[in-house]
């Protein structure tokens, strides 16, 4: 391999990095990407420049409670809806056009109705494998919306769990079904009935991928209307 190729190749398996650490993170500062994959200044900013270039990143303002200070205002990058359709070409859902047709049929010979009790079927098992893998988290919501993200996380949905005023959210940064959903919101709809089962309690839809927003978030509402004490981020 040339000296030009072997470098076109690890510029492109730090850029897949970046991006799965995006996909993970969600939106993090330059300097924290580069701290966490051991990259100076100037070559992180070389990658971003490039992934900016290729409309796989976009850049937006950090916000912040913070009287702002004198330079530029912190930027935070985010990846995407390009990013993640390049990050997912590494394990591609060559079913995503099979899948749609069937439901459509679906749809068209049966009804929503049925669509409805479909997806509630496929995701029966996920809920199966999520509860056992919550058993040891006990009947308190934020214990239980912390050992949920880590079995998402774990079953490829890079979940993770933060703390809001009004309560807590629990954020899945990529979805498997996405192209698909896109088409049937009954598949989130499934989806968000499994959340509120497994937490025990209700929960609302905020954002999903399927619907063009950056991150599948649910809101996790406290019980006692103080705010849920959920720390915990799980990344892939």
């Amino acid at each position: 391999m040339s000296a030009v190729a072997s470098a076109t190749a690890s510029d492109g398996r730090t850029r897949d990095r970046v991006a799965q650490l995006l996909l993970t993170r969600g939106a993090t500062t330059a300097a924290a990407l580069g701290a966490e994959l051991g990259l100076s200044p100037a070559a992180i900013r070389k990658h971003l420049d490039a992934m900016l270039a290729e409309q796989l990143v976009e850049a937006r303002e950090l916000r912040s409670d913070k009287p702002r200070g004198r330079g530029r205002p912190a930027k935070a990058f985010v990846l995407t809806a390009a990013g993640r359709e390049d990050l997912n070409n590494n394990h591609p859902h060559h079913y995503d056009g099979i899948a749609t047709a069937a439901l459509r049929w679906i749809v068209e010979h049966h009804g929503p109705e049925a669509l409805g009790a479909f997806a509630s079927a496929q995701v029966r098992a996920l809920e199966e494998r999520l509860k056992a893998a919550m058993l040891a988290a006990g009947t308190d919501p934020t214990a239980r919306v912390e050992a949920l993200a880590e079995a998402l996380t774990a079953e490829g949905y890079a979940a993770s769990a933060t703390t809001i005023a009004s309560g807590g959210q629990l954020c899945q940064h990529h979805c498997p079904v996405a192209h698909v959903a896109a088409e049937f919101p009954q598949l989130c709809d499934a989806e968000t009935e499994v959340i509120s089962r497994l937490i025990g309690t209700h929960v609302q839809r905020l954002a999903t991928i399927a619907h063009g927003d950056g991150v599948c978030t649910t809101h996790i509402p406290s019980s006692s209307g103080a705010p849920t004490a959920i720390t915990v981020r799980t990344d892939t």
